[in-house]
């Protein structure tokens, strides 16, 4: 006969004598609470133009924008967000597939892809081709590259294609961080050094500046989607048109650096006070086609209100999904002019710090 164990009922085992639960503490802990103020200033809805624009373009069968997900937080996180000035509109669905694998963007996929040279899961480099053409090369018969640094705000006009030399100066001058997460902490010196920014490399990069430009990037990668394919021309055009009625000088030619590699303006003069300016653009793959057209608006640290305060958004980058041509005036007067995050297209941003911003 196999024995019965009897196991000691809750009557004979120990109490625990637990303190009180008073009901409004039991409220509470269970009522939803409000989430914390976002860090900026917000709107809820885009306002409605004053003016004419663009109509909607429409798109192929079973390529329709998603109207019902929610777009907070649909963002990739990233340290830095490398620009590509290509001069072109469109690109094919992989950029570094273009001229056949010899490009810029190839060659840093290479260092921060997966298993690349400078690979750091906590400093996230986005790497993306854009339709600004380059600053025009030093040399006759050099062929150069150019590139924007977000949201570091920097303008390298000359990357020539001779060497990976001045690729890695790149990664090394401006790209890895200042300081590595403290997961690194464990790492030898020899690698810590390796996955760390050096200011030595920068004497081997000539020419570059700060951006003191307000940026529009819109997706326009027809390559990979139709829908962005479509409605990011659209869009560019608006853009351009709202930010020149607002006084902006819309720059549509390649940033010219003069030989003292001081930035110079199509038709400034030396004794004259700068507008402010603006740059719109089509960029390559961001995530979220469904969301189409999607826009990224980077202020830059020097940016003033009209007013001439310091602008709430300045060296920031807000990210905003199904932005239709009657949207453009709204996000051109509250987020480009006062500061103000349109919360109903928002689908994340980041600051200074890098911090990934969410509502």
């Amino acid at each position: 006969m196999i024995p019965i164990r009897r196991f000691v009922g809750l009557r004979t085992a120990a109490r625990i004598q637990l303190p009180p639960v008073s009901a409004s503490w039991s409220r509470q802990s269970y009522a939803t609470r409000a989430p914390p103020p976002p860090p900026f200033q917000t709107v809820e809805t885009c306002p409605s133009p004053t003016c004419r624009c663009a109509a909607m373009p429409e798109f192929p069968d079973g390529l329709d924008i998603d109207q019902k997900s929610n777009l907070n937080g649909v963002i990739s996180g990233y340290a830095e967000q490398v620009l590509i000035c290509t001069g072109k509109d469109d690109w094919t669905s992989k950029i570094e597939d273009e001229n056949s694998g010899d490009n810029l963007a190839a060659d840093l996929k290479e260092l921060f892809g997966r298993g690349g040279k400078y690979t750091d899961p906590f400093h996230n480099v986005s790497v993306l081709n854009a339709s600004m053409p380059s600053t025009p090369s030093p040399r006759e018969g050099l062929q150069s590259s150019s590139a924007y640094l977000f949201p570091s705000f920097k303008y390298i006009p000359h990357l020539p294609r001779v060497s990976f030399e001045h690729v890695d100066a790149l990664a090394k001058a401006y790209i890895l961080p200042e300081k590595l997460h403290s997961a690194h902490d464990g790492l030898s010196p020899i690698h810590r050094d390796r996955l760390t920014r050096s200011e030595a490399y920068q004497n081997l990069l000539v020419g570059v500046q700060d951006v003191q430009d307000v940026l529009v990037l819109i997706c326009g990668h027809g390559g990979r989607d139709a829908r962005c394919g479509i409605i990011g021309p659209v869009l560019r055009d608006e853009f351009e048109a709202k930010l020149a009625s607002q006084g902006f000088d819309v720059l549509l030619g390649p940033v010219q650096v003069g030989n003292d590699g001081l930035h110079k303006i199509e038709g400034e003069e030396s004794h004259t006070e700068r507008k402010p300016a603006a740059r719109v653009g089509l960029i390559s793959h961001i995530g979220g086609h469904k969301f189409a057209g999607n826009v990224i608006v980077y202020i830059p640290p020097t940016m003033k209100t009209p007013a001439g305060e310091k602008h709430p958004l300045a060296g920031h980058g807000i990210w905003y999904g199904r932005v239709e041509p009657q949207n453009v005036e709204g996000l051109v007067a509250e987020t480009v002019m006062k500061g103000n995050v349109v919360a109903e297209k928002f689908r994340g941003g980041i600051d200074s710090q890098r911090r990934i911003l969410r509502i």
